[in-house]
């Protein structure tokens, strides 16, 4: 029997029912429906472009959107009860960077009411207890991602929402960074949604979502994709799923 909405929001951590966003006179969502269930890793792979960031910016209840619904933990995207249960880690840099580490934690601390104690729950989470008190601007790439995840940890939340987190970080950072992932997910029972355009990630992922030209073309596990496509990793079955929407597609519609 199918589940009514309201059942499955016990279920998943986020529900996306026909959603429908338009910008520029197109359809960058043109119908999307996609369930996140809850405490897993999830990736969001599929090139630049194709609709993450928009997907994340309406799950997060910041995007204008056409049509359709956004559930998070059984509220609707944005809702105000959400403010210290979703956290949402942007492509651009979301912390000061003439700020220490520990000062700019302790500012969204106040911005959330959370207490004093998330300040060092945070660092400690992200592995940055002897750069605490650097100042952002001198830290590594790396470090600066990780003092940025720190303020999205600052206020505990349930849902991580993270946009192209590791993008543009060296081998050792990436590697470093999906173990964090995993162990929010995995001990403290998070609900990660990680965007990225690399897709060997996909290794490090539960469960894949592949999105093009705002279409997800799977939603399923690692073996699952492989075992449907026949492709040796997650870059070829990516290839083979384009090809065959594409020769599916009406001839009008092809690229």
């Amino acid at each position: 029997m199918m589940k009514s909405r309201e059942d499955r929001a016990t279920i998943d951590a986020i529900v996306v029912e026909h959603l429908v966003v338009r910008r520029g006179g197109r359809d960058v969502l043109p119908d999307l429906s996609v369930t996140v269930p809850s405490g897993q890793v999830v990736g969001l792979l599929g090139p630049s472009g194709g609709g993450k960031s928009t997907l994340m910016r309406a799950i997060v209840g910041v995007q204008q959107v056409e049509s359709g619904i956004v559930t998070v933990l059984g509220q609707p995207a944005g809702h105000a009860a959400l403010r210290h249960r979703v956290g949402y880690l942007t492509q651009s840099p979301s912390i000061y960077a003439d700020l220490s580490v520990r000062h700019n934690l302790e500012y969204f601390a106040q911005v959330l009411g959370a207490p004093k104690s998330a300040v060092q729950r945070s660092i400690e989470a992200v592995d940055l207890v002897s750069h605490a008190d650097a100042t952002v601007a001198t830290l590594s790439g790396g470090q600066q991602s990780r003092a940025s995840l720190a303020a999205a940890l600052v206020g505990d939340p349930e849902v991580l929402v993270l946009d192209e987190p590791t993008v543009g970080l060296d081998p050792v950072l990436r590697r470093d960074l999906w173990n964090l992932f995993r162990r929010l997910a995995h001990e403290d029972g998070r609900t990660l949604l990680v965007s990225s355009h690399v897709m060997d990630e996909a290794t490090r992922c539960d469960r894949l979502l592949l999105l093009r030209e705002g279409v997800i073309l799977s939603d399923s596990t690692l073996p699952e994709l492989l075992a449907a496509t026949g492709a040796p990793d997650a870059e070829q079955a990516f290839l083979h799923l384009v090809d065959r929407a594409a020769a599916d597609a009406p001839t009008g519609e092809r690229s």
